[in-house]
């Protein structure tokens, strides 16, 4: 219960301190939690179809540490992600927060979410490229454009 005070805590300070910038978390969200760990809050509900496991989808993002650095993001290099969902092409945050899982409602396409995604659920102790230390907890803004081929 600690932990998660303190992790609510930090996002939300980062939720107040970065609105001014741009895919910024917002300081408004009420993000639930799933036996996961996984938080997550719907900024904009989508109207179009949610995607199922296996499917190629494209995502706009926006990366950040606790500490409000952006580690990456689609929107700056121009180009959304695209990736099969489900399949682990992408951390377990990811495919259970678009996909959907323990209780967690799947994205539908036009959605934007933020998600609260727990080290266990994307890099764990090993950290990635030096980039994102060890355990690290991250901050996403996801937005789920459909699937490819789809506008």
């Amino acid at each position: 219960m600690e932990r998660r005070a303190v992790l609510l805590g930090a996002a939300a300070a980062i939720a107040g301190a970065a609105l001014p910038q741009a895919g910024a978390l917002a300081a408004e969200c009420e993000y639930q939690t799933a036996a996961s760990g996984l938080q997550w809050c719907d900024v904009v509900e989508g109207t179009g179809e949610a995607p199922v496991a296996g499917a190629r989808i494209r995502a706009h993002y926006t990366g950040r540490l606790p500490s409000g650095v952006v580690f990456d993001s689609s929107y700056e290099r121009g180009r959304p992600l695209v990736f099969q969902v489900g399949v682990g092409q992408v951390i377990k945050g990811w495919d259970q927060g678009i996909l959907g899982a323990e209780g967690i409602p799947p994205m539908k396409a036009g959605g934007k979410r933020q998600l609260i995604i727990p080290s266990e659920l994307a890099y764990g102790e090993r950290g990635a490229g030096g980039v994102i230390p060890p355990r690290a907890v991250l901050l996403f803004n996801v937005e789920y454009l459909g699937k490819q081929g789809q506008r």
